[in-house]
Parts: C-alpha cells; structure tokens; sequence
C-alpha cells in the first residue's frame, strides 16, 4: 500500500520532471556540440548510446535494490508481452535514427537552428498521437502547433 501511495505522489511531480527533462535536453545538445568536435558523428553517437544503456541498466539494479518493483527482475522481463517488446524495439531503433542524424546535424550545423528544428518533433507527436492512438485535438493544440512551428521559422530563417 505504501508504495502506491509514494507512486501516485510521483506521477503527480509530472511537470517538474518535464522541467528537468527539457534543461537536460538543452544540455545535451551544447554538451554534445562541444564533445563532437573533431569527432565522426556516428561515433559520437555510439558512445553517447552505451552511456545511456549504462546508465539506464543502473536505474533498473538501484530501483530494484531500493524495492520499488518486489518481483525479480527476470519475472518483470520475461512478463513483457510480445507486442511490447516489438514497439519498445521499434522505439528503440526510432531513438537510434534520431540520434544519429541530430547528431549530424550539430555537427555540420548550428546547435540554435537544429534544435528548434529538432523539437518540431512535439508537433509531428501531437499528430501521431492523434492518427495512432486516437488522442483528442483541441483548438488550443492546433493553436499551439501553428505557434511553435511559426517560431522555428523565425528562428532558422
């Protein structure tokens, strides 16, 4: 029961964790222009890649450790429906074909013009959402979509 309730006051910190996404996102992408001079791209992103799978597997042992999923790790990874693992496996290579072209273009371009370019992804997810998984559009959305991709224009032009 304690852990539910622990959950709930988690999931409701939602924006904060959005915060901290976002500030380690631009992070990420000044960190890696600086890291990546003189460094091919792909290899750049390779090694990027195994500090995220490292770090990733780490999250997985400390929680397990620290008893916020009680059943073994084994049991939670053979409970993973086939379906699951074939998207968390498409996602996966999404995220990989992501990297390597952002990846390019920091390296050939300026971070201030790829990345707003880059966070057009928002509106392309707002629009997958909607065609895939049957999520509403409200004007506000489609307000807000025309918005940010009249800002990156101004930004890249």
């Amino acid at each position: 029961m304690q852990l539910n309730r622990n959950y709930t006051g988690v999931k409701r910190m939602w924006l904060i964790f959005a915060i901290l996404s976002a500030v380690f996102a631009a992070a990420t992408a000044v960190l890696a222009k600086i890291g990546i001079d003189g460094v091919d791209s792909n290899l750049a992103t390779a090694i990027r890649t195994v500090v995220v799978v490292i770090m990733a597997w780490a999250v997985v042992f400390v929680s397990q450790r620290i008893g916020h999923h009680p059943e073994s790790l084994a049991q939670t990874i053979s409970g993973i429906s086939p379906r699951s693992w074939l998207f968390l496996i498409l996602s996966g290579l999404a995220t990989g074909a992501s990297w390597l072209f952002y990846f390019y273009a920091i390296k050939v371009g300026d971070v201030s013009k790829v990345v707003p370019i880059d966070k057009c992804s928002l509106v392309l997810t707002i629009i997958f959402a909607v065609i895939f998984l049957g999520e509403s559009l409200t004007w506000k959305t489609v307000v807000g979509c025309i918005l940010l991709l009249a800002g990156t224009m101004v930004m890249v032009l």
